[in-house]
């Protein structure tokens, strides 16, 4: 975590608040990007390149930060525009995956988001006319296999001899 967003959470100053952004990415759209607040923000992501978050009214629940094996982060985006209304049912009609990346920026410094960002795949997604409900989640890491790469005799012929 940036000491910028360090200072904003422990001081809570009037003049520097968190802005929360999602980019949602899928095959079928694209990206959209989205912004809580007002105002557009263009902002910088961690690869330099420079974007435009669209102002968007959303409420974001994130995870706890615990050990557990799955965590979900939730939001809901109101007043959405017909457009990315579409592109969103386009996308959940076409069984595409929904990628989410949550970023946290301070509004003294767009540069770059104030900590890593969080990238999750949408599991259950709801759109109406009046909001978009997400519920997005990390991978299940305490139940993966490990080794995570499995011997198979597809890729490795030798093993058709052992039973």
């Amino acid at each position: 975590m940036s000491t910028v967003l360090q200072k904003v959470y422990a001081s809570a100053p009037t003049n520097d608040l968190p802005i929360h952004t999602l980019t949602l990415l899928a095959d079928t759209f694209g990206a959209i990007r989205i912004c809580e607040g007002f105002d557009d923000v263009t902002a910088g992501l961690e690869t330099g390149e420079f974007v435009t978050f669209t102002a968007s009214g959303m409420g974001v629940s994130l995870p706890a930060r615990s050990v557990k094996g799955s965590q979900n982060l939730q939001f809901q985006l109101d007043n959405i525009t017909g457009l990315a209304l579409d592109k969103i049912n386009s996308a959940i009609n076409a069984g595409d995956k929904i990628t989410v990346v949550y970023r946290v920026y301070t509004k003294s410094n767009l540069n770059e988001p104030g900590e890593p960002p969080v990238e999750m795949v949408a599991s259950d997604v709801k759109a109406n006319a009046k909001r978009v409900n997400v519920v997005a989640s990390f991978t299940d890491l305490v139940n993966k296999a490990w080794p995570r790469r499995r011997y198979i005799p597809s890729i490795a012929p030798g093993l058709k001899y052992f039973s």
